[in-house]
């Protein structure tokens, strides 16, 4: 059954999409106290056990808010198409009144001064902010744990993760926690945690969504916020409501991007060209069973209308592999040196991280050139190649979710993991070129039913066309992406 076309209850609000939400809102079916009042009692009962979104509001200021939404209503007075709609930020991003603590105990009492441009926008657009959504502590490694609020375990699975490091906003999502969710990617974590709990996530291109504002402007855009949502519609009125030209990121992209003419049909999928990657010819490690699935969804695609031709990244991946991590660096080893300025910092900031920072205090202005020119060949090689296709797939994850109290997996088969991150290697060309990548729930584990996700790679500024066609990938599998977590 499609929850799009349920009637609206007091029973069912925690079911239904941000849209559909929106429509009982301001159709004035229910009030924004009943949805934060049904919400709420559902975080009450399954927060304490998925730990998806830290510091909660109080429930009397957020009820409050819900009231001021409900008499500006009874004015005839909309905020936006989140009106009075429960948001919790990904704890990367700024929201006042609540701590930006990246998962660190060293920023686990930073209050901001003001909100990031996105909370802006959600803001502006009338959402109700009531906390932080869970994340890996400062966001590195795709799995959402930290020591200052513990670890988030996947929405279909509490014994293993839900990945990151957008995991907090991916099981709240998954477990009707939140209508809508924001959440952040930079080698994957928005992508991996959406496919591993069976919702949508999308990367948007670069300068899509300005990011920050942050210490620096020009070069630090490899890293981006997006959207995730269970429905492609909410995908896409999420997105639109965090795009858009901002002075304070001179690099972003100025067109707003306008989703209201998205086709909910399968008619995107007749002649679309899908260049299907694989495992890049083994060069990526894969644990069994992941490249079946990730071929069913396509195959779907194929029956709806689509070519679906497997072919060859054509440029040198070990190339790309090293110039990842002279990038990482660059960019993860400054925002850790910042850190280490505190008082006792070093010993509360994971391994990982100081890994990172070590490793570039190594590098040479020489290096990153030279990375940064194989990063500008590899987007001009992709444009050829977009000539033939227009998206390339790949899965959105190496392994399956792995378990919980595990830092992250050492090795896919008999191929050693060299560092904490090689087993998302999948999600760097994306990032690299600068596109956009979505998510799509492809299918489930076939003994533990763990979900996993197949990525999109849309052409240059792409993002419309990729909802479009994700659009088409729902219509076609609408009962079965109503599969929720028990």
């Amino acid at each position: 059954m499609n929850l799009m076309k349920q009637t609206v209850t007091a029973s069912n609000l925690t079911d239904l999409d941000a849209t559909a939400l929106s429509q009982a809102i301001h159709s004035r079916t229910v009030s924004c106290q009943e949805v934060m009042q049904a919400y709420w009692e559902r975080i009450e009962r399954l927060n304490p056990q998925f730990n998806a979104i830290v510091n909660l509001a109080a429930r009397e200021d957020v009820m409050a808010q819900a009231l001021a939404c409900d008499q500006a209503l009874a004015h005839g007075q909309s905020r936006g198409w989140l009106h009075g709609i429960p948001q919790a930020i990904k704890d990367t991003g700024h929201a006042t009144g609540f701590p930006t603590t990246f998962g660190s105990t060293v920023l686990k009492t930073a209050l901001p001064a003001k909100d990031s441009i996105m909370t802006e926008r959600l803001k502006a657009a009338g959402c109700i902010v009531i906390g932080k959504t869970n994340m890996p502590e400062l966001g590195l490694g795709s799995h959402t744990f930290n020591t200052l609020f513990g670890a988030t375990p996947n929405a279909w699975d509490t014994s293993v993760s839900a990945g990151g490091s957008s995991g907090g906003a991916a099981v709240a999502l998954a477990q009707r926690l939140l209508p809508v969710a924001d959440g952040s990617d930079f080698m994957g974590s928005l992508r991996n945690p959406a496919g591993w709990n069976h919702v949508f996530g999308l990367r948007p291109s670069q300068g899509r969504v300005p990011f920050g504002p942050g210490a620096d402007v020009w070069v630090d855009l490899l890293g981006t916020e997006g959207p995730m949502a269970r429905s492609v519609r909410d995908l896409a009125r999420l997105l639109a409501t965090q795009s858009g030209f901002d002075a304070r990121q001179p690099l972003s992209i100025r067109d707003r991007l306008d989703v209201t003419g998205l086709q909910h049909t399968p008619q995107a999928l007749r002649g679309l060209r899908v260049g299907w990657l694989g495992d890049l010819n083994g060069h990526l490690a894969l644990e069994d069973g992941i490249l079946p699935v990730c071929d069913q969804a396509l195959r779907v695609m194929e029956n709806a209308g689509a070519v679906v031709v497997p072919t060859e990244l054509g440029f040198d991946a070990q190339a790309l592999w090293d110039c990842w991590l002279v990038w990482r660096r660059a960019l993860v080893g400054p925002k850790v040196a910042a850190l280490l300025q505190q008082p006792q910092a070093r010993d509360q900031i994971k391994a990982e991280a100081l890994w990172e920072y070590e490793n570039s205090l190594q590098l040479t202005y020489m290096d990153f050139m030279q990375a940064s020119q194989t990063r500008s060949a590899f987007y001009q090689h992709l444009l050829g190649v977009f000539s033939q296709y227009d998206v390339l797939a790949l899965p959105v994850a190496q392994v399956w979710p792995f378990d919980v109290q595990q830092r992250w997996p050492q090795a896919i088969g008999n191929r050693r993991m060299d560092t904490y991150h090689r087993w998302m290697e999948c999600t760097i060309y994306a990032t690299l070129a600068g596109l956009p990548a979505i998510s799509l729930p492809a299918g489930f584990h076939p003994t533990h039913g763990w979900p996993m996700g197949v990525q999109l790679i849309g052409q240059p500024q792409g993002d419309l066309q990729l909802l479009q066609v994700a659009a088409a990938y729902e219509a076609v599998r609408s009962d079965w992406l109503q599969k929720r977590p028990t």
